[in-house]
């Protein structure tokens, strides 16, 4: 196994941000599936056997909220038969993420929509419990979802939705060639990362106290790549990432700023600790 070069830490100021005091950020978890830590990060153990989170994040905001990825829905036994028998894991499904906003009296109406890291399958599981909410997709990852073979479980589930797509209109931030700031004021925003897809995204979130936050989806399926400087697998990126050289790129610029912010890959169950469950 070979580390990442370091690439030099941040040195320069975090971009302006003036997030409203009413804001807030919760922790959806939907479930879990196995995954082998050797399938995962290089240098990972056959024998460590990882729990992938499969979850969705509330950003709640004055002028709308949103929902970052889906997590797993109620049809999710419906979804893995779609998937080839070699991608279907051991699963422990638990609430859906609708069925956690439901439950906690939450207002739908107060959703913009569901802000899709990139379109695999245990990223829209969860769309099948949000029908009528739009579903935010870049272009890019728009013609992506309709035309890979991995994006079937995304065309059945966006059936009957209303897809919004957004520009990157914001020009570079914090390394990454373009962003869309969603509100306005720096608490939400969308940066391109491709690799991992066409039209993979990074969803930078600052909330008025604590932490700054990074929602790298799955740039490092584990904080194990920040943290030790690896890769996936070769295998792996040959098979998963559209683009691993861009992929690389991405994770270099996450690892230079490990210390200026939360950086959550979207299935290191750990990565969500501290975030508050709705």
């Amino acid at each position: 196994m070979s580390a990442l070069t370091t690439p030099a830490a941040w040195t320069g100021p975090l971009p302006e941000a003036d997030p409203p005091a009413e804001m807030g950020l919760y922790h959806l978890p939907t479930g879990t599936y196995e995954t082998r830590a050797a399938l995962a990060v290089q240098g990972g153990s056959f024998r460590d056997k990882r729990s992938f989170a499969a979850s969705a994040i509330l950003v709640r905001h004055p002028r709308g909220d949103l929902l970052i990825d889906a997590g797993f829905g109620a049809c999710l036994g419906q979804h893995l038969a779609m998937l080839p028998g070699y991608m279907r894991s051991p699963h422990d499904a638990g609430r859906t993420a609708a069925e956690q906003l439901d439950a906690a009296g939450y207002d739908r109406d107060r959703l913009l929509g569901v802000v899709l890291t990139h379109s695999h399958w245990d990223h829209v599981s969860g769309l099948d419990g949000f029908r009528g909410t739009p579903i935010w997709l870049n272009a890019a990852e728009q013609q992506y979802a309709a035309s890979q073979p991995d994006g079937k479980v995304f065309r059945h589930v966006s059936e009957g939705h209303q897809l919004h797509t957004y520009e990157f209109g914001s020009g570079p931030y914090l390394g990454f060639p373009a962003s869309y700031d969603v509100h306005g004021d720096g608490s939400v925003v969308i940066a391109l990362a491709a690799g991992h897809t066409a039209g993979s995204v990074i969803v930078f979130v600052t909330v008025p106290a604590g932490p700054r936050y990074a929602f790298v989806g799955d740039l490092t399926w584990q904080l194990d790549g920040i943290r030790r400087r690896v890769q996936r697998p070769w295998l792996m990126r040959k098979f998963a990432d559209d683009d691993p050289a861009l992929v690389r790129a991405s994770l270099l610029r996450m690892i230079a700023l490990d210390d200026r912010m939360r950086i959550v890959p979207a299935h290191d169950l750990g990565a969500y600790d501290g975030i508050p469950r709705l």
